[in-house]
């Protein structure tokens, strides 16, 4: 079967449906979600997508990232996936969502209504090879001057998120979220 993304309007409006990699091929603004998972010592738990991902592989990027499925809720979606992806169980709150548009150069592009959870584990992730290859605990300010000093090791969603919504992460770790 093959995988569906829901369309949705600059409000967030559904508007219908589309296979996956044809969203990314005509460039039309679909619903997703990013997860970032943070331990009790406030590390986010960062993966490395698999080289066989059908764009940014073997780039680091937040703990897991998908496409809500259109008979679940958003947050059943990602905590579905989180646990296909990682192996983790958790509660996952939307914390912002932002839309944005990146081109890569095997055609694809990412036009995105995001959505970003927040949700505490610290267990250890078990990895789906097809997914992610790697993970690592840092934290969020260790995150900011890695991205500043090598963004191409980054997936431009990533990039984005610490860019230009860096006070929702520097307000979950002082606890004022």
């Amino acid at each position: 079967m093959n995988d569906y993304v829901i369309l949705v309007d600059e409000n967030n409006n559904q508007i219908g449906l589309e296979e996956k990699i044809l969203a990314h091929k005509k460039n039309l603004l679909h619903r997703a979600f990013s997860i970032f998972i943070f331990n009790d010592s406030f590390e986010i738990l960062l993966q490395k997508r698999a080289p066989n991902k059908y764009h940014s592989g073997n780039l680091w990027t937040n703990t897991c990232c998908s496409h809500p499925l259109e008979n679940l809720s958003l947050v059943e979606s990602a905590k579905k996936r989180l646990v296909e992806e990682m192996g983790i169980k958790a509660n996952l709150n939307e914390v912002f969502s932002f839309i944005y548009q990146a081109e890569f150069d095997n055609g694809l592009s990412e036009y995105e209504y995001d959505h970003v959870l927040f949700g505490i584990s610290n267990n250890k992730p078990i990895l789906n090879p097809d997914e992610a290859i790697d993970y690592k605990w840092i934290k969020i300010s260790d995150l900011k001057a890695q991205i500043e000093k090598n963004p191409g090791n980054f997936t431009v969603w990533l990039q984005i998120m610490i860019n230009n919504y860096f006070k929702y992460f520097e307000d979950y770790e002082n606890n004022s979220l």
